[in-house]
Order: structure tokens, then C-alpha cells, then sequence
């Protein structure tokens, strides 16, 4: 506010009166209390009826920041439409502010003329007065003047907040648009996919009209037979039918019992044929737990003492055959690895070469499964077992030794004195016996390490086949392939 100093003239001059166009907010001058150089200490402020512009603007920000998350977008589009609306009645309010404040400055500045020109009228205490009215006048144009500069900075944050909530909407009212643009999209292609499934719908049910009169026309027939029986009440007849299937069923499985002896029965003499031209047969039931013998058939046949004999297991095709090592005698028993393999062996003598092979692929003994898952229940068993050799030469002792099958390790042991303890490893080999002899089909090879070897003897072939298939299980378990010499690759 400028500060205009009048001029006077004689002291006769008259006081000009305050115009009469200026509006009054009270009717009554304003209490203050002055300090020191002329400070406004307490002023008795007029009862403000609502809350601040500023103390708005704050509450609907933060309305609309709580509300953004759990908002949808068109009801945000809404709510940024209500808030312009009222930001723009508070700039509205903000101008008719503006016409009072206006109007005080005038009122200020006459009445300071006034008291000018009333001071240069007046002396002493009177003209000291009005000195402290002009102060306050003065001071009271200050606090007009700051209150202004807030009423500017909070109509600047005004008109800042209608910019952005006018920015906001539009980009509410896009999206929205967008969206419906997204979906509507969506709803054709949704309409056309339906569409075109009954479309084919329609078209399968055409296709399938004539079939299904046919279908339909039977299960009709169908139905009104059995309506027709339990209408009756004969339930025999059914009993009969059930009892008629039943008989064809026997006869059925009679027939191919039949059927399948005669095959094996023309296999058999299919082979006595042509082992009329041979010198050697194979005797010995194919099961695992057997034990397979090569027995001349023919008097011009040589002695077997005097033939080289090689073992090998044929694939499932038959198309390659792997051999047998250690396999060379005229008896060989099965053991596990050999089951559902085919069996061949050739005899060589003076230069001459044949073959036997087994009828069909080596079976699996009977309870063998559930007699290997009883022995794993524990996690170390003991077989009671006589050594037959030890590093390849014959053991004079026959006395029994305890065999034990660990999860981790192998032991063979007499009482306290440990023959041999040892980890599973790529060095092991544990096997069936292939050097033949009677008890073969109770006998296994067992290589602990390099340079430590055994034949042992079990009390069964039940016992030696589930010992083999336990540790090779157990082996397994830690990473290691148990087997006999070259027997990796059938592994």
C-alpha cells in the first residue's frame, strides 16, 4: 500500500467528509491493542463461518488419494467432475473476496486522509491521538495487505488443483472410452467364437441325424424289451442270459487253453524235426531258479568234456546276442537279469559249430516279488552261506558263514572274524555262479574289490536269487550299477 501524504493548508480548511458510497463490513471500528512501536499484539477476530479455501483443498486431496486404489475408473472420472465443479466454485467465492478487500483499501485510504488533515487541525494530547489512529490505520493496511498475498498464493493453488482434476477427468473420460472400446471388441469376438460353434454344432447334429435314428430306434427297441420283461415279472429270463454268458465265457477260455497247447505242441514237434539233424538239446525247466543243461541227442555226438561251450542272452528281437563271460560249462543257471531274455549256446567242436536256444524267454519265479519287499523291510539281512571259493581256488572249510545285505555295504563274516566288508562301488561285481556244477542255481560271484573274490553257496535258490536282486536294488539306491563281468550294457 503506498503511502500518500497529504498536503494542508490553513487550519480553517474543513474536514472532508467520508464519501457515502462505501459499504462498511461492522458498524463499529475495529479493537486492537498496540506494543512498542506500534505492534499489533491480539486483534479480536470475527467468527468465520466454514472452514478455510485452503483447509478444502487439503481434505479433497486427501479424499482422492484414499479413494484411488478402491476406485473404479468411472467412478473416478466422476469424482475428478465434482471436484473441478467445486474448485470452480471456490475460485468463484475467491473473486467476490476480492470486491471487499477492494473496498477496504478505499475506506483505509480516505480515513487516513482524514485523520491527516484532522492532525495538522489539532495540538497536544488530542493531536497525539490521533497519531496512534493513524498507526493503526497504518497497521491494520498491513495486515490487509498479507492477507491478500494469501488470498493470491491459496487462488494460484486454486486454479493449479482445477487444472489438474480438469487433466485428471479427461484422462479418466479416455480411459473409460478405451476400455469400452476393449470390451465392446471383446463382445464380438466372443459373439463371433459362439457363432461359429453353432455353426458346427448344427452342422454335426445334421450330419449325425441319420445314424443316430438308427441308434435311437434300436435303444428304443432295447428299452421296451426289458419294459416288457419286468412288466411280466421274468426275472429268470435274465438269470438265463447272465447264466448262458457265463457258460460261453468257460467255453471260451477251454478253447484257447486248447488252442494254446496245440501251438506249443506243434512247436515241440516242429523241433524235434529239425533236432533230428542235431547232436545237442537243451533240458531244464526256463524259469529262474533252474538250472539249464546242454545233453548230446544224437550217438555221433562229441563228448561235451571235449567242446568249447559260450552262453549268450539274446535280445528281444533276436537280432544280437550278447555273450556270457565265465558262462563256458554245459550247465548254466538263470539268474535275475536273464529274465525275459532269451537263452543260446554254442558248442564247437572239431571245428564244427550249433546252437541251442531256449524255447521262449526265461520266466520269473513264482512269489519271488514278494518275498525280495519282505527281505527290504529291514535295513540289513543276513543269508546263512558256505564258501565254495575264494580268489578263484577251491575253500577246504565248509563251515557256514553269514552273508549280510546292507543298504550301504556287503559283509561276509564267521562269528567275530570278517572275511570281507565293503561299500557298493564300480569295482564290485555280484552275480550268478557261471562255472556250472549242481548247485549252481544256489551259488553267486561276489568280487568285494580287485584281487578279493568269492563263490558262495546259499541254502536256496530262493534266497540266492533274492540276495542278487536286493543288493543290485540297494546299489542302485546308491548310484552304482551291480553286476557281473560286462554286464553294464544289459543294465
Amino acid at each position: 500500500m503506498t503511502r500518500v501524504s497529504p498536503e494542508f493548508g490553513d487550519q480553517d480548511q474543513e474536514v472532508l467528509p467520508v464519501s457515502t458510497d462505501v459499504s462498511f463490513a461492522s458498524n463499529q471500528f475495529p479493537k486492537y491493542k498496540l506494543g512498542p512501536d506500534n505492534e499489533i499484539l491480539d486483534e479480536v477476530k470475527e467468527d468465520i463461518k466454514g472452514p478455510s479455501l485452503k483447509e478444502v483443498v487439503v481434505e479433497e486431496t486427501n479424499q482422492l488419494t484414499e479413494q484411488h486404489k478402491r476406485l473404479s475408473v468411472r467412478d473416478l472420472a466422476c469424482k475428478f467432475d465434482k471436484n473441478l465443479s467445486a474448485a470452480a466454485k471456490l475460485s468463484e467465492e475467491a473473486k467476490l473476496r476480492e470486491v471487499p478487500s477492494l473496498e477496504g483499501h478505499v475506506l483505509l485510504k480516505k480515513l487516513r486522509d482524514a485523520l491527516e488533515c484532522l492532525k495538522g487541525r489539532l495540538a497536544g494530547r488530542n493531536k497525539e491521538d490521533v497519531e496512534k489512529a493513524i498507526s493503526m490505520v497504518e497497521a491494520l493496511a498491513v495486515k490487509l495487505t498479507q492477507k491478500e498475498g494469501e488470498l493470491i498464493q491459496e487462488k494460484f493453488e486454486v486454479k493449479k488443483l482445477a487444472n489438474f482434476l480438469k487433466q485428471a477427468s479427461e484422462d479418466a473420460k479416455k480411459l473409460v472410452n478405451q476400455e469400452k472400446s476393449f470390451a465392446c471388441a471383446e463382445i464380438e469376438s466372443a459373439r463371433a467364437v459362439v457363432q461359429r460353434i453353432g455353426e458346427a454344432l448344427d452342422e454335426q447334429e445334421r450330419t449325425s441325424e441319420t445314424s443316430g435314428k438308427q441308434e435311437m430306434e434300436e435303444l428304443i427297441e432295447e428299452v421296451q424289451e426289458a419294459r416288457r420283461i419286468k412288466l411280466l415279472h421274468q426275472p429268470r429270463k435274465v438269470m438265463d442270459m447272465e447264466h448262458e454268458l457265463r457258460e460261453l465265457r468257460i467255453q471260451i477260455r477251454e478253447k484257447c487253453k486248447i488252442s494254446f497247447d496245440i501251438r506249443k505242441e506243434l512247436a515241440m514237434s516242429k523241433r524235434a524235426e529239425e533236432n533230428k539233424s542235431r547232436f545237442y538239446e537243451l533240458s531244464g525247466s526256463e524259469t529262474l531258479g533252474s538250472i539249464l543243461r546242454i545233453q548230446p541227442c544224437s550217438d555221433e555226438a562229441t563228448d561235451l568234456s571235449k567242446c568249447s561251450i559260450q552262453w549268450y542272452r539274446l535280445s528281444s528281437e533276436c537280432s544280437r546276442r550278447e555273450a556270457i563271460l565265465g558262462a563256458n560249462k554245459f550247465v548254466y543257471a538263470p539268474e535275475p537279469i536273464d529274465v525275459g531274455r532269451v537263452l543260446q549256446a554254442d558248442i564247437i567242436s572239431n571245428g564244427l559249430r550249433e546252437s541251442v536256444t531256449t524255447k521262449g524267454h526265461i520266466d520269473k519265479a513264482a512269489e519271488l516279488g514278494s518275498y525280495v519287499e519282505t527281505l527290504s523291510r529291514k535295513s540289513n539281512y543276513e543269508f546263512s552261506v558256505v564258501i565254495s571259493q575264494m580268489n578263484g581256488r577251491n575253500y577246504s572249510s565248509h563251515s557256514v558263514h553269514l552273508f549280510q545285505v546292507g543298504k550301504t555295504r556287503m559283509k561276509l563274516s564267521r562269528g567275530w572274524i570278517t572275511k570281507a566288508r565293503e561299500s557298493y562301488s564300480k569295482s564290485m561285481q555280484f552275480c550268478g555262479f557261471r562255472g556250472g556244477g549242481n548247485s549252481a542255481a544256489k551259488s553267486l560271484f561276489w568280487q568285494a574289490r580287485k584281487g578279493q573274490s568269492f563263490v558262495i553257496v546259499f541254502e536256496s535258490e530262493r534266497e540266492r536269487n533274492g540276495a542278487l536282486i536286493l543288493a543290485r536294488k540297494y546299489a542302485l539306491d546308491c548310484h552304482v550299477l551291480l553286476a557281473g563281468p560286462d554286464d553294464d550294457a544289459v543294465l
